[in-house]
């Protein structure tokens, strides 16, 4: 169902849940325990990661997990080597913050054609790739 352009979810699968205090500088922890983490700001020499670093770790496994989903449809076999390389840029315009990304994608053993196929399904159907479309600058490249 989608109002206004958004989509109303009609059965929720899963919800992450997370504890997060001090911001940038802070800690975040999941309240099953499986993620405690220290968080730092981009580029400090301090323990902890960042949350760009962890858009572009969650966005690049269920970006392969939707490449997965679109391969079995095609009756491809998917590369148990696949990868993506994340990059997720935090910049400013004007007098805001904004993100822009790019996907680097490699599927060893596809011809191009082939993986071209995956990604642009893969694009089209993962929960981050429509989350950010026409919101900010991606670009996916085959790798």
């Amino acid at each position: 169902m989608e109002t206004n352009n958004i989509t109303t979810i009609e059965k929720v699968l899963y919800t992450g849940k997370t504890h997060t205090t001090g911001g940038r500088e802070g800690a975040s922890v999941s309240t099953d325990g499986q993620l405690d983490i220290k968080l730092s700001t981009p580029g400090a020499k301090r323990p902890g990661t960042n949350p760009e670093q962890l858009f572009a770790a969650g966005w690049s496994a269920c970006f392969i997990g939707a490449m997965g989903i679109a391969a079995g449809a095609m009756k491809i076999t998917f590369p148990a080597d696949a990868a993506v390389d994340a990059e997720v840029d935090l910049g400013t315009a004007g007098n805001g913050y904004f993100l822009q990304a790019r996907l680097n994608v490699s599927l060893p053993g596809l011809d191009q054609a082939t993986a071209q196929a995956l990604v642009d399904a893969a694009h089209q159907t993962c929960p981050y790739s429509k989350a950010t479309r026409g919101n900010i600058n991606v670009s996916i490249n085959l790798i």
